[in-house]
């Protein structure tokens, strides 16, 4: 149970961060090697200004099934701690 917990404590935060990073990289080369802007509705560049959405507004599932999944890998580790060992 603890392994589990752990698995589910830290694997969603990683992929979280891994998605955020991916985007963030196009971002950054539309923002500097293209020198547009990033419309972050359609996740593409373009030339006009485009107004920033947040991730939650984008991705609601993703953000809050990360969260939910490690609250419940949280839980396991504390109950996984709690019992005794056979």
């Amino acid at each position: 149970m603890l392994r589990t917990g752990l698995l589910l404590l830290v694997l969603p935060i990683i992929v979280l961060m891994g998605i955020y990073f991916l985007e963030l990289g196009d971002v950054r080369e539309c923002l500097l090697i293209q020198q547009g802007h990033w419309d972050y509705l359609a996740g593409t560049c373009r030339e006009t200004p485009q107004p920033f959405v947040p991730w939650i507004e984008r991705r609601p599932w993703l953000v809050n099934g990360g969260m939910l999944a490690s609250l419940a890998g949280l839980a396991l580790c504390m109950l996984g701690l709690y019992t005794k060992r056979r």
